[in-house]
C-alpha cells in the first residue's frame, strides 16, 4: 500500500500526467479567459452587463450539460476521444466567433464553445479517475494549466490591444488547437477506475455524502465565480488597465502552479478537514477583498490569494468525489455542478452589477457562501479522515 504514491510519479506516469495538464488547460480557457473577451465585447460593442452576464452563463451551462450528459456513461468512455471532439467543437466555434458582431451569434458561439469544454473537463475527470490518485493527477494537471496559462494572461491582452476581440477569439482558437494535439497522449482505454476508491457500487445513488459533495460545490462555485466574469471590469473600475491587471493574473497563475505543485507532493499524506476549510476561507476573504479595496496593489494581492486557493480548494473538493463513488460519475457530475451554478453566479452577478451600479456587493456574497460550502463538506472529510487513523494500525501491521 505505501509504494502506490511512488508508483503513480513513476516516468511511465508522466506522459499521462502531462496529457491530462494539457486537456485542463484546453477544459478551462473559458473559465480564465472569458474576463477578457467581456471586456473586450463591451468596449467594442456596448454590451451591457446583463447581457453579457447571459453570454458568460451560455457558456457555463453548456459546459454543464456536456458533462452531465457523459455523466452516466462516464465508465464506458474514452478520455482520449471525447478529447479529440472537444478540441475540434472549441476551435471551429472559437475562430467563428471572430467573425460575429452580434450578439445573438456570438451567443450561439458560445454554447458550442462551452460544450466542448464540458467534453474537454469529462475527459479529465475520466483520465485522473483512472490513475492512482485523481487527486494528485488533477493537482498536476492544474500546475501544468497555470504554468502556461501565466503566460498568456501576459499576451492575450497584448493581442486584445493590437487586434481587438477578434483576435482574442482566434488567439484562443488557436491555444485550443495547440493544446488539444497534446490530449492524444490521454489513455484510450475504457477499463473503470481502481476498485479501492471505491465506496458504492457502479450505479448506486448518490446517497447522502454525494449529495453533500455536490451542495459544498455548488456553494464554492456560485460565490467564488460570480465576478469571474467581470475580474478585468472590477479591475478597470479602480483605474488598472487590462494589459496591468494581465501581469497581475499572470503573477496570480504562477503562484497557483506553485500551490498545486505542492499539492501534488503532500496530498497523499494530508488529513481532509483542515486544508479544505482553510482553503475554502482563504479563497471566500479574496473574493469579498477583490470588490471591496480600492488600491490597485491590495487588488494585485487579493488576485493571487483568490488563484492560489481557489486552485487548491477545487481538487480537494474533487478529491471527495473520487473516495465516495470511483466509477468517475460523481466527479464528473461534480464538476458539471460547479459549472452549473457558476452560470447562476454570473447571471445574477451581472444583475448586481447593473443594480448597483459597480461590484461591490458580489465580493462579500462569495465569502457567505464559502462558508457554507465548508459547513457542507466537513462531515463527509472528518468520515474519511476518521477512517484513514482506523486503517493506519492495519496497515502498519499488514
Amino acid at each position: 500500500m505505501t509504494d502506490a504514491p511512488r508508483k503513480s510519479l513513476a516516468p511511465t506516469r508522466i506522459a499521462t500526467f502531462a496529457a491530462i495538464g494539457a486537456a485542463t488547460g484546453a477544459a478551462h480557457i473559458g473559465n480564465n479567459f472569458t474576463t477578457y473577451l467581456v471586456g473586450g465585447l463591451i468596449d467594442r460593442y456596448d454590451f451591457t452587463p446583463v447581457q453579457m452576464g447571459a453570454w458568460s452563463m451560455a457558456e457555463t451551462l453548456a459546459y454543464a450539460a456536456a458533462m452531465f450528459l457523459v455523466a452516466p456513461r462516464a465508465q464506458a468512455m474514452s478520455a482520449r476521444s471525447l478529447a479529440s471532439v472537444a478540441t475540434v467543437l472549441v476551435v471551429a466555434a472559437q475562430a467563428a466567433s471572430a467573425g460575429f458582431a452580434l450578439y445573438l451569434p456570438l451567443l450561439a458561439g458560445r454554447v458550442a464553445t462551452g460544450f466542448g469544454f464540458g467534453l474537454m473537463n469529462s475527459a479529465v475527470n475520466l483520465a485522473a479517475g483512472r490513475t492512482d490518485h485523481p487527486a494528485r493527477a488533477i493537482s498536476a494537471g492544474i500546475a501544468v494549466q497555470t504554468l502556461l496559462f501565466a503566460a498568456v494572461n501576459i499576451g492575450l491582452p497584448m493581442v486584445g490591444a493590437s487586434h481587438g476581440v477578434a483576435g482574442m477569439f482566434t488567439a484562443l482558437a488557436g491555444l485550443s488547437a495547440a493544446l488539444g494535439l497534446g490530449t492524444l497522449l490521454l489513455p484510450s482505454g475504457r477499463a473503470p477506475a481502481p476498485v479501492h476508491f471505491a465506496e458504492s457500487p457502479l450505479r448506486a445513488p448518490l446517497g447522502a455524502y454525494g449529495w453533500r459533495v455536490l451542495a459544498a460545490m455548488a456553494l464554492f462555485a456560485f460565490g467564488s465565480l460570480a465576478i469571474w466574469p467581470f475580474m478585468e471590469r472590477a479591475a478597470h473600475a479602480i483605474g488598472l488597465p487590462a494589459t496591468t491587471f494581465g501581469r497581475y493574473q499572470s503573477l496570480a497563475t504562477l503562484l497557483s502552479a506553485l500551490g498545486n505543485l505542492a499539492l501534488v507532493a503532500v496530498v497523499a499524506r494530508l488529513p481532509r478537514v483542515m486544508p479544505l476549510a482553510l482553503a475554502l476561507g482563504a479563497c471566500g476573504v479574496a473574493c469579498a477583498l477583490l470588490t471591496t479595496v480600492t488600491d490597485p496593489r491590495f487588488f494585485g494581492a487579493a488576485l493571487i490569494l483568490y488563484n492560489v486557493s481557489w486552485f487548491i480548494t477545487y481538487p480537494l473538493l474533487l478529491g471527495l468525489a473520487y473516495s465516495t463513488d470511483a466509477t468517475g460519475r460523481l466527479a464528473v457530475m461534480t464538476t458539471g455542478t460547479w459549472l452549473l451554478f457558476q452560470s447562476f453566479g454570473s447571471l445574477g452577478a451581472g444583475f448586481i452589477a447593473q443594480g448597483f451600479g459597480g461590484y461591490q456587493p458580489i465580493g462579500p456574497l462569495g465569502l457567505v457562501a464559502c462558508i457554507f460550502a465548508a459547513a457542507a463538506a466537513w462531515p463527509l472529510a472528518t468520515r474519511f479522515d476518521r477512517a484513514r487513523i482506523n486503517a493506519a494500525p492495519l496497515l502498519e501491521t499488514g
